[in-house]
């Protein structure tokens, strides 16, 4: 029976995250060759002010690329 925990900020919703999980159970089923009721998937989520990249909390991340994403116009 495989186990997969996925581990990322909070945030997203509960539509996104049930498709990754039917996804990802089904990537496994394939790979595997194992049968898709016996994967478990499941989701931890953790508080975007409790990560960090590169030591930028997660927040600030988020933060900055929304701020870059409204001064930088769209390419065509």
């Amino acid at each position: 029976m495989p186990y997969v925990n996925l581990t990322m900020a909070a945030g997203r919703t509960l539509e996104a995250k049930q498709s990754l999980m039917a996804a990802v159970a089904q990537a496994v089923h394939e790979s595997l060759d194992t049968p898709l009721d016996t994967v478990r998937v499941w989701i931890t989520e953790i508080d975007p002010e409790q990560m960090s990249v590169g030591g930028v909390p997660l927040d600030e991340v988020f933060r900055r690329r929304t701020a870059d994403a409204e001064v930088t116009p769209a390419k065509s």
